[in-house]
């Protein structure tokens, strides 16, 4: 009895770090993601967003990025160079 209890104890446990880490979801194609597909030299991206089955496509506009429009079923957007952080002291 305390096997099963431990047993399924650890399946939860399990489920519930799968399902707060997003990277199982977004292999199994369950939410959006994107990816950089270009970098200019002056440092800013061209990202391309695909929707997920149950979420439609990131919107990144709160990171400063803007919507550059659909092609072949993923949603493009252009950002600014990411911001370098000075080394720690």
């Amino acid at each position: 009895m305390v096997k099963q209890v431990v047993f399924i104890a650890a399946l939860v446990a399990a489920a519930m770090f799968a399902v707060k880490d997003h990277r199982i979801l977004q292999s199994a194609g369950l939410t959006g993601s994107c990816v950089v597909v270009e970098t200019a030299a002056n440092g800013q991206q061209v990202e391309a967003c695909t929707s997920g089955k149950l979420e439609g496509a990131p919107n990144l506009s709160g990171n400063g990025c803007t919507d550059a429009g659909p092609y072949a079923g993923r949603e493009y957007w252009r950002c600014p160079a990411p911001v370098a952080s000075a080394p720690a002291p």
